[in-house]
């Protein structure tokens, strides 16, 4: 059992293209120095059932996969272990992350069958969903140079920052702590006279400007932390729908990771992500860091 004082990543794989990517990811993050790690592979799937020949060739397929990661991890840090788990994936991976004491899950975006590759993995979306840590979903291998925070006033996002404070950023990486003001508009109102619509347009501007110096306010309290941590910080405010703000920021900034928070903690509400979490995960062209 390690000691609770580690940071303990999980990396789950099966061995597919987006897999390896996120293993490959995990041995270039910027964990903190205490990190250890260990690769889940889940024994079971869809095709668990299908007759002795194929379970045979299953087993050996993952036993081979936890070997691959295992030598990959190992070239980082020299005790990291693999373990394959008889389970069906989700289950494997979210138990393995409560058994191992997980900071954090790491797994590729997509993988587990041809019709998962047509679109976001069901694993992927299982495990967001289900797990009790933050996951940090990998579309493809890149060096973390540049991190989008998505910042709402939620404790999650708070939680998100708070997360990417207690990292080891190399030389120059930096954050963007972006707030994002879904703008109040006066609608449509043909048939009213100049004057209230006048004034309906002033009271519109003047509840934007308060949300815009809520969102200044709360970026000037969170970037210290993010600071100290040794991130270079910048703030962005910016009236849009709140994904597609997100998103804008993440390519206008040539980010290599977006970090959000999810809701929902406890009971039925683990089941559900927040609508800006999904969509970022659907949407996002980088990996995407759920913190809760």
């Amino acid at each position: 059992m390690p000691e609770p004082s580690n940071f303990l990543v999980l990396v789950a794989t099966d061995g597919s293209k987006d897999a390896r990517a996120a293993v490959a990811m995990a041995r270039t993050f910027p964990w903190p120095s205490d990190t250890r790690v260990r690769a889940v592979v889940a024994r079971r799937s869809r095709w668990s059932g299908q007759g002795r020949p194929v379970i045979g060739a299953l087993g050996g397929h993952f036993e081979r996969v936890a070997a691959g990661a295992r030598r990959s991890l190992r070239r980082t840090w020299p005790n990291a272990d693999a373990t394959a788990v008889d389970a069906l994936p989700v289950e494997a991976i979210v138990g393995e992350a409560r058994r191992f004491r997980a900071k954090v899950i790491v797994l590729g975006w997509r993988g587990y069958g041809p019709v998962a590759r047509l679109l976001m993995g069901s694993v992927s979306r299982g495990v967001v969903r289900h797990a009790l840590c933050p996951v940090l979903v990998v579309r493809r291998r890149r060096d973390i140079r540049t991190v989008v925070v998505g910042v709402d006033g939620s404790p999650n996002a708070r939680k998100a920052a708070t997360f990417l404070a207690g990292l080891k950023p190399g030389r120059g990486a930096r954050v963007v702590l972006a707030y994002i003001v879904e703008s109040v508009t006066v609608p449509s109102a043909g048939l009213l006279p100049g004057t209230v619509r006048s004034v309906l347009t002033r009271e519109a501007a003047k509840v934007n400007a308060a949300r815009i110096r809520q969102g200044e306010r709360e970026l000037r309290a969170i970037a210290p932390t993010l600071k100290k941590a040794g991130w270079r910080v910048s703030t962005q405010v910016r009236l849009d729908v709140p994904l597609r703000g997100l998103l804008e920021v993440v390519k206008a900034s040539k980010a290599d990771l977006l970090c959000v928070g999810a809701r929902g903690t406890s009971g039925v509400k683990r089941l559900l992500l927040g609508s800006i979490a999904e969509g970022a995960l659907n949407r996002c062209p980088v990996g995407v860091l759920l913190v809760r």
